[in-house]
């Protein structure tokens, strides 16, 4: 697999590259410069399993932040950037543990030669970010229109900017909201460089949208071994981002543990209220640690066999439902308690 042979890069006490597990990212959407807000998120988001937290630094107010923030969170903290090359280099003065920045907008060579310099004394890598909508114009010109060439050459251009002041560590990342763009960009560019690569469809959305889109999206990219880290870009609570991000890593079979809910869908046989079961199933095991998976069926008739593949469910009847482990059923019991019954099995799973 292409990810096998990245570049190994370690990102505060984390390292991703060289078949290193896939991180989730995600970032807040408060102000940064409001500490305790900011610090609270990332603490929520770090509950649900976020490994990487960025956040933006429009102000020097907000670099300075980034100290504050950074005594008081346990995972590696990354500093958005924009334009402005001294605060890239507060940020990393600031406790920034990787600096997100398109070399193409930060500034001059010798203001990307500065932001490098510190980077490099520090040993904090660079994430180099091209977005189809921020392609420069020369580009679009020779193409035609945004293209996956062009977000490749872009990259690869601000890269050897880099590389050519003596700096190595870095994280490659080119997202457009176009899916199919975007997977072909990643398949070109992991033929043509090491350097680790962190996948997203950015803006892809609300939450429902956004969750198909990158759903297809980063399935098809990490499916071919492509990929270091990734981030569900979503329009909404940030632990969304989460939550999606981690079953598609469950589901590609490149994340092990947590609870795996299936239910199947409504259908004329439902005789109990099967959205509102499946749902608290969900909120349930959420927070539990256990790697098995559970089964919602909405009828007595099928329930028993579809669920047999599932380590334990529940299948429902008119007013009573099935507790079935391992495909055998335990017992039967009415409706209001199916979904204390199945929380006492998994309490006291073995």
């Amino acid at each position: 697999m292409y990810r096998d042979n990245t570049k190994v890069i370690r990102i505060g006490d984390r390292v991703i590259g060289g078949g290193n597990p896939i991180l989730i990212q995600s970032m807040t959407n408060t102000r940064t410069e409001d500490v305790k807000a900011t610090v609270e998120q990332i603490k929520q988001l770090t509950e649900v399993g976020c490994d990487i937290i960025r956040c933006t630094v429009p102000s020097m107010e907000a670099a300075i932040a980034f100290g504050e923030i950074k005594k008081n969170i346990s995972i590696p903290l990354v500093a958005d950037i924009h334009f402005d090359y001294r605060l890239a280099i507060a940020a990393m003065e600031n406790g920034a543990d990787k600096i997100r920045i398109n070399p193409g907008n930060i500034g001059n060579a010798e203001k990307l030669k500065a932001v490098v310099s510190v980077a490099k004394e520090r040993g904090i890598p660079i994430r180099v970010g091209v977005n189809s909508g921020s392609l420069e114009k020369e580009i679009v010109t020779k193409y035609g229109k945004v293209t996956a060439e062009g977000l490749v050459e872009s990259a690869l251009d601000k890269v050897k900017r880099i590389e050519d002041m003596d700096y190595d560590q870095m994280v490659i990342s080119i997202k457009s909201s176009d899916v199919m763009m975007c997977i072909k960009a990643h398949e070109l560019i992991a033929a043509q460089t090491y350097y680790p690569l962190h996948v997203g469809i950015t803006e892809a959305g609300t939450v429902h949208a956004g969750n198909i889109k990158s759903a297809l999206g980063l399935g098809v990219i990490l499916y071919q071994g492509i990929g270091d880290t990734i981030r569900v870009s979503l329009t909404g609570d940030p632990i969304e981002e989460i939550k999606s991000a981690k079953i598609i890593l469950k589901t590609l079979g490149y994340r092990k543990g947590g609870v795996e809910v299936v239910s199947c869908p409504t259908c004329g046989r439902t005789q109990i209220d099967l959205i509102r079961l499946a749902t608290a199933v969900e909120e349930m095991v959420a927070d539990m640690d256990l790697d098995i998976k559970v089964a919602v069926m909405g009828c007595a008739v099928n329930g028993p066999g579809e669920a047999r593949e599932a380590d334990i469910g529940v299948a429902g009847g008119r007013g009573e439902g099935l507790i079935i482990k391992k495909g055998e059923i335990l017992r039967k019991v009415p409706e209001s308690e199916l979904l204390n019954e199945l929380r006492s099995e998994l309490l006291n799973w073995k």
